[in-house]
């Protein structure tokens, strides 16, 4: 009698050393790219003069995101036909670069308008860095994932985000009790963009041994082919680009709202203590990169589409309520930071796998680099001068009603949103 066949699975080890050299990179652009925004309440009058110094740092930070979908789109291109590798090194380049530019530059009063024209040299150089950068990350994680485990992989790169952001603010907390305020606005405030320039040799050293994904390899020839490769994108995936823009707009007002706009708000407008504001941050944050995982995990089971549902709706319903806990006082400020963004870890766990699942190989990087970018630039851009304006006219609570509403639409968004879970990219 013949024995019956046994068939033992194996079980599946994520790639840990690939997964981190990818994510490393990542954590450091979005380590510089944050201190910007969590430190501007310190640096603000030294790179701009009079009552407006705030508002005129923010303009700079709002300029620097529409540089997101040029560095997206020459980046994002570079990647689908030269490599992901080359391309996540030169953004590590930028972003360090521009980060310890800005540590070093002199004030407005020691060199006048020569200083905010440096500033914003540096953050168009990031701003170019971190449009490739998402892209780019994303994309690569996407493809070396398999297919029912893309979800998990893709929880990595917001597990990166998530501690880089927790690094800031968790940096903004000790050196706010521990420097004077008088230091901080005289000389404290350059630490952490030194800081972000030494890490950048870390990232560059861990980059610099990864290995191409497989999809680009089978697929470099397509890309290459490609003419008009932003044109493409439009005329052969317009519903993708669609799906993109719409989800990406929320993505958008939630994360520079939670991680941007929230900290200048709650000191500058509310009365909040700044070491509340970054302790609850921080724990919140701590929070954010632990759903990450299991987020992912639940994608993976139960599908992408019915979690951004849940997410979506539940921003449109809480987010105005949320406003009215900014104030003074620890324990208000932890109820909004950390119900906002474990709602919005619904998206970020599975965000690359989402983007990555809308363009095929050959159009991935570019696809992704030049919409999601241009989406970012107009709604996350600008977030912290409009809550700064509306603020300024005593209107705040008119920002919060305006992310219910692209929280609406991105819900109908969603509805028509295709179910990619388990599926093989294109």
């Amino acid at each position: 009698m013949a024995e019956a066949e046994t068939h033992v699975a194996t079980p599946h080890r994520l790639p840990v050393r690939r997964l981190v050299a990818a994510s490393a990179g990542n954590a450091l652009e979005w380590f510089d790219w944050t201190i910007y925004a969590t430190f501007s309440i310190y640096f603000a009058s030294a790179f701009f003069p009079g009552e407006l110094a705030t508002i005129n740092t923010f303009a700079t930070y709002a300029l620097a995101f529409f540089f997101r979908p040029l560095g997206g789109m020459l980046i994002g291109r570079l990647a689908d036909v030269r490599g992901r590798k080359p391309a996540m090194i030169f953004t590590i380049l930028l972003m360090a670069g521009g980060s310890i530019l800005i540590g070093v530059l002199p004030t407005f009063e020691q060199v006048g308008w020569l200083a905010p024209i440096l500033l914003l040299v540096a953050r168009v150089a990031q701003g170019m860095s971190l449009g490739g950068e998402v892209s780019n990350a994303s994309a690569y994680l996407g493809e070396i994932a398999p297919a029912a485990r893309r979800g998990r992989y893709s929880s990595f790169f917001y597990i990166s985000t998530g501690t880089a952001v927790l690094l800031a603010s968790l940096l903004g907390f000790t050196l706010a009790r521990v420097m004077s305020e008088e230091q901080l606005y005289d000389w404290g405030w350059r630490l952490p963009f030194l800081l972000g320039g030494v890490l950048g040799l870390v990232a560059l050293w861990l980059r610099s041994n990864l290995a191409e994904t497989d999809q680009f390899e089978d697929n470099k020839s397509t890309a290459r082919r490609v003419r008009r490769p932003l044109l493409t994108t439009l005329r052969e995936y317009p519903k993708a680009v669609g799906y993109l823009v719409g989800f990406s707009m929320l993505s958008t007002l939630c994360y520079y709202t939670f991680f941007s706009a929230l900290t200048p708000f709650a000191v500058n407008t509310r009365g909040a203590d700044d070491v509340d504001v970054f302790l609850a941050l921080s724990i919140a944050t701590a929070l954010f990169v632990l759903l990450q995982y299991p987020m992912g995990a639940l994608a993976d089971r139960f599908g992408r589409k019915p979690q951004l549902l849940a997410w979506s709706a539940a921003t449109a319903i809480l987010i105005v309520p949320l406003s009215s806990l900014v104030r003074p006082g620890f324990w208000g400020l932890l109820v909004v930071f950390g119900v906002g963004l474990a709602l919005y870890t619904a998206m970020t766990s599975i965000a690359p796998a989402i983007m990555s699942e809308l363009f095929p190989t050959s159009v991935r990087a570019l696809g992704i680099g030049a919409w999601y970018n241009l989406t970012v630039a107009v709604f996350g851009g600008t977030a912290p001068l409009v809550i700064t304006a509306l603020s300024d006219a005593d209107a705040s609570v008119a920002f919060f009603w305006y992310v219910a509403v692209g929280a609406a639409i991105a819900f109908l968004v969603i509805l028509r949103l295709p179910e990619t879970r388990g599926t093989e990219l294109r």
